[in-house]
């Protein structure tokens, strides 16, 4: 596993961001061949919904969640499930996918003309609600995150889950401001939605 230092120049070991705590998730598999990595998928979720702080986001994507532990959790058994990374609402970092695997956060998925967008992007959860307004240290790790990647991928756009699978998927929801986002990334080749 990757050691872990807070900052330093070399934001990555390998495909490890180092700023990000790690847990390795078992859900993950390959890229094909000619993956071209150049989306960022921003997310939203809490366990159970609406409630923040507990650790059964992570355990749902280790594959360890206890199902009988809460009620909503049973429509979650079997599920095998992951993203790159979770940002919670303190701002703090868990990875628990390389960035040159593909990890399942996307499903069934459509955007800048390609289908199955879980081959070529990069998941990151943040722990939220859809309506429910996120954190500004939640803004500020994600900005750095996204910079961080673009400075290693060929990353050309960043959209929500309601974006790449819409009817399906309503995250992170319109609380998310995708204009406070765009201005902390301050990079203009990268395109965002307009909300």
């Amino acid at each position: 596993m990757p050691t872990r230092t807070p900052e330093g120049p070399d934001l990555w070991q390998d495909d490890w961001y180092r700023p990000a705590s790690a847990l390795v998730s078992p859900h993950f598999d390959p890229r094909p061949a000619d993956a071209h990595t150049d989306l960022i998928v921003v997310h939203s979720i809490s366990l159970p919904p609406g409630q923040y702080g507990g650790d059964e986001v992570e355990a749902l994507f280790l594959g360890t969640l206890n199902c009988a532990s809460h009620p909503y959790f049973e429509r979650l058994r079997g599920l095998r499930v992951s993203a790159h990374f979770f940002v919670r609402r303190s701002g703090a970092v868990v990875q628990f996918v390389g960035c040159d695997q593909r990890a399942w956060h996307a499903g069934e998925s459509h955007y800048r003309g390609r289908n199955r967008c879980n081959d070529d992007s990069i998941g990151i959860e943040l722990e939220g609600l859809e309506g429910e307004a996120f954190e500004p240290a939640q803004y500020a790790a994600l900005t750095r995150l996204c910079q961080a990647l673009a400075q290693r991928y060929p990353i050309a756009f960043v959209a929500g889950h309601e974006h790449i699978a819409p009817g399906r998927k309503a995250d992170p929801g319109a609380a998310f401001d995708w204009a406070q986002l765009q201005q902390g990334l301050r990079m203009p080749g990268i395109h965002l939605p307009a909300r």
